[in-house]
């Protein structure tokens, strides 16, 4: 996918996400992280485009942290990667360099995990990539979603969770089983795209709004712009108020909305990650969706 198919991907959903925030549009331009550290207590950076891309970390990055936390910062990681459990996580970030408590790493598939704690005695469908665990989910009657359609017929509800080896067979599958029987369905990762070495990956959300479209199944979205995601971050910053906290990501359809729905600041990386060598000024303009700040790198 394109950048060009990839944003139009995200505005034809639009009618599913939150709304944003009327304003004036006048994002304050600014080199990198260290030039906000004083208007700011907490930051809260996307990993995807501002920690790394694909597995390679953005040069700089883990040393502006360290010099945020010397200043008495707050860094988290607020993260759509729901594709691995937890653990995984935290070892991936130490391998590229990074000083992160677990506890500081806040994800979609944590929120996907809360909201579906106890699981009602259903037993869950899980989008999954093969090879991967279940991890958090593994306590839950589940079925893992395959190429054998009795798992989707046994499906009570469906969690859509990565989608590294989901093919367009399994969606097919998917789709007739829920026109057959509406389930509940949700959707650990609402991005349509990631940013990578070599171009865009398909997460799980184009899947989610595809059999939306077709099935007229509501998904429910537990990561960014969403709020749940928002909330488990703000858990970790009690002492801190919204007005010093800023969101820093490289997605106005993710980092940006979510950021204004959720009551923060907000900054868009444009050196990195999605809009790397895009008409940032053309994306706002059409999207409507505007950063108070525009950074080149983190």
């Amino acid at each position: 996918m394109t950048f060009a198919e990839a944003f139009a991907a995200y505005e034809a959903v639009r009618a599913r996400l939150p709304l944003p925030v009327p304003a004036i549009c006048a994002p304050r331009l600014s080199q990198n992280l260290g030039d906000l550290a004083q208007e700011y207590d907490a930051f809260l950076l996307d990993a995807f485009g501002v920690l790394n891309i694909g597995e390679t970390a953005i040069p700089g990055v883990a040393e502006r942290i360290a010099d945020l936390r010397a200043l008495g910062k707050r860094v988290l990681v607020v993260s759509n990667a729901a594709g691995f459990p937890h653990d995984r996580l935290v070892e991936k970030y130490a391998r590229l360099g990074y000083d992160f408590d677990t506890d500081d790493i806040v994800t979609s598939r944590k929120a996907l995990a809360r909201q579906v704690d106890g699981g009602d005695g259903r037993t869950w469908g899980l989008m999954i990539s093969d090879g991967v665990e279940a991890a958090e989910f593994e306590s839950l009657p589940h079925v893992r979603l395959g190429d054998e359609p009795s798992a989707y017929e046994a499906a009570d509800g469906i969690l859509m969770i990565g989608s590294a080896t989901w093919t367009e067979a399994r969606q097919a599958l998917l789709e007739a089983a829920l026109t057959k029987r509406q389930r509940p369905v949700y959707v650990g990762n609402p991005d349509i795209v990631a940013p990578r070495e070599i171009g865009f990956s398909t997460e799980p959300g184009q899947f989610a709004h595809r059999l939306a479209d077709r099935t007229g199944v509501a998904p429910i979205f537990c990561g960014k712009p969403f709020p749940m995601i928002f909330d488990l971050a703000f858990e970790r910053l009690p002492d801190i108020g919204r007005d010093r906290i800023l969101m820093v990501g490289d997605s106005l359809h993710t980092d940006i909305l979510g950021a204004q729905a959720a009551g923060i600041a907000s900054a868009l990386v444009t050196g990195h990650g999605f809009f790397a060598g895009q008409d940032i000024a053309a994306a706002i303009d059409r999207s409507g969706i505007c950063p108070d700040h525009l950074i080149e790198a983190p």
